[in-house]
């Protein structure tokens, strides 16, 4: 499915945007991530230390406001009842994952985050330590060196060595 919805963005971004920013764009996006970035990198043909720090730091950036700020926005979305059967879905998702992270902690989280499967990630991973009221403080670090640990094994299997 990533590398699906990858291919459509580079084929939609084309040469209209610079391949960095396609890139970029691709890592911001929920269920692609940074696995998503790596795959339009590849098909972009970008060099790989390029590739993956751009896809990083796309895959980043949300996470710090996922972890302040969506409760608050789950709240304010509630109100509707289209948001509201879409909130629940994604509480209940979060919540069944959420038992490897609760069983081992810290090393849940790192790893559920790291393995570069569909429906884990750093998004993932936020929403479960805001629902689960983790501390930022702690559960960034955590997650960042996920997303990071989720970076290799990608670029490892889109670059080619695997």
């Amino acid at each position: 499915m990533a590398e699906q919805l990858a291919q459509y963005f580079v084929e939609l971004f084309g040469e209209k945007i610079p391949a960095e920013l396609t890139v970029f764009l691709v890592s911001l996006m929920p269920v692609l991530e940074l696995r998503g970035g790596m795959i339009a990198a590849r098909l972009l043909d970008m060099p790989f230390l390029r590739a993956f720090i751009i896809s990083f730091v796309g895959n980043i950036i949300p996470i710090p406001f996922i972890l302040l700020f969506i409760r608050k926005i789950f709240d304010f979305l509630r109100r509707y009842k289209f948001w509201e059967k879409i909130i629940k879905k994604l509480e209940l998702r979060s919540e069944k994952k959420s038992d490897q992270i609760i069983k081992y902690k810290e090393w849940g989280l790192l790893i559920f985050v790291a393995i570069p499967l569909p429906g884990t990630g750093g998004w993932t991973g936020a929403l479960i330590a805001a629902l689960m009221d983790l501390r930022m403080k702690k559960c960034l670090p955590i997650i960042m060196l996920g997303v990071f640990i989720a970076g290799i094994i990608m670029s490892l299997i889109t670059y080619g060595i695997f």
